[in-house]
């Protein structure tokens, strides 16, 4: 029987814990290695539950009446940045523009009438011909119709681009979340049409009390995200903590980005989010009881232990259809079978708190496949 010491085990995803490898190794089997936890909890861990949501998301909507002639893409198809996605019936706007085409050649014809009559009001005004208030209400005629022509211009640039509404494009590459109007209804100004999102830039969104982010410190946060729907824990690439409080709900709302690329995450689906304080805030916080705990003898740090959780490798858990239990050395080379009964798992996913089941002081095997074959032919051979 030969203990090794493994720093791979010596934190867990900021709960640090020491842990010693003992390889058993009995006549005629495998060697088998089992870990026992001696102690842990440096760092406060807030747990929350979260929404993912998209960095980058867009609900398109209709700038302009019109019936929905086509829609180029439908719920779950990948679009790219400038890729046409509805056409809307168009008649309307068009003929609002040659309207408008009209209004401006009329105004045009005006102030060329204008200008004419201006010039001529000048020269008669030169020859004493004409007074001069005739000439100042020439010239303010021709200034109106410049004016008119000006606002006939501005009306027509507007249904030139009213009617560019017609065609409803991406603004960014992505995925379609949802569509909301289907071919040959009308479509109004301000009317979903289609919800577009960026996968490759994914969020969870949590609000927290103040009180609780007050548990962890006011250094910088990081966090790790569990997604229950798939089994994953990915840890955050960054955390930020908005600078206000709902005013219903005073709680503060915190955004946690997830690594850019990361598959299979939809916008929506329910998470839970550990925070945890930087390692530096947490050494701060918790250097003086580190040290107390290294002048401790071995029997106080065993009844610390006791009074905080016990973590364990995820590595030593046996799942079996209902059944989590774990193998515990019994101090004669053998191994027991120990139903528990688990919490959290701890950010980094290598870790996972116990509720009951262990005193705490037990030895693990980190292979309880191996460990139930021995303890199996163990029994047999009795």
């Amino acid at each position: 029987m030969k203990p090794i010491m493994i720093p791979a085990l010596a934190r867990a995803s900021g709960l640090m814990f020491a842990a010693v490898l003992t390889v058993f190794s009995l006549p005629g089997r495998a060697e088998l290695a089992t870990v026992r936890i001696e102690s842990r909890v440096l760092a406060p861990v807030v747990a929350a539950e979260a929404t993912i949501e998209a960095v980058r998301q867009s609900t398109l909507a209709a700038q302009m009446p019109g019936r929905v002639l086509a829609l180029g893409a439908d719920a779950g198809d990948r679009v790219a940045r400038g890729q046409v996605l509805v056409r809307i019936d168009p008649a309307e706007a068009a003929a609002a523009l040659a309207a408008a085409e009209a209004r401006v050649a009329q105004a045009q014809t005006a102030t060329a009438n204008a200008r004419i009559e201006y010039e001529r009001a000048r020269k008669l005004v030169a020859q004493k011909f004409l007074s001069q208030s005739a000439l100042d209400g020439a010239r303010t005629q021709f200034e109106a119709a410049q004016a008119q022509l000006r606002a006939a211009r501005a009306q027509r640039e507007q249904a030139a681009t009213v009617e560019d509404y017609a065609t409803v494009a991406s603004p960014l590459d992505g995925l379609v979340a949802a569509r909301h109007i289907e071919v040959g209804e009308m479509a109004q100004p301000g009317r979903n049409l289609l919800t577009v999102y960026d996968p490759a830039q994914m969020r969870a969104v949590a609000d927290l009390a103040p009180q609780r982010l007050a548990e962890l410190g006011g250094g910088p946060l990081r966090a790790s995200v569990e997604l229950p729907a798939s089994g994953r824990t990915i840890e955050a690439a960054a955390v930020t903590v908005l600078p206000a409080a709902d005013a219903r709900t005073h709680t503060v709302r915190v955004r946690v980005d997830l690594p850019p690329g990361t598959a299979d995450v939809l916008p929506g689906s329910f998470a839970r989010v550990l925070f945890q304080s930087t390692p530096a805030a947490a050494s701060a916080g918790t250097s003086g009881s580190s040290a107390a705990a290294g002048a401790d003898s071995s029997a106080a740090s065993v009844a610390a232990n006791a009074a905080g959780p016990i973590v364990i490798p995820v590595a030593a858990v046996l799942r079996r259809g209902e059944l989590t239990a774990v193998y515990a050395a019994d101090g004669q080379g053998g191994f027991t079978l120990r139903q528990i009964r688990l919490g959290r798992t701890l950010p980094g996913g290598d870790a996972v708190e116990v509720l009951s089941g262990l005193k705490g002081d037990e030895a693990l095997a980190l292979d309880p496949v191996q460990a139930g074959i021995q303890a199996r032919t163990a029994a047999a051979a009795r």
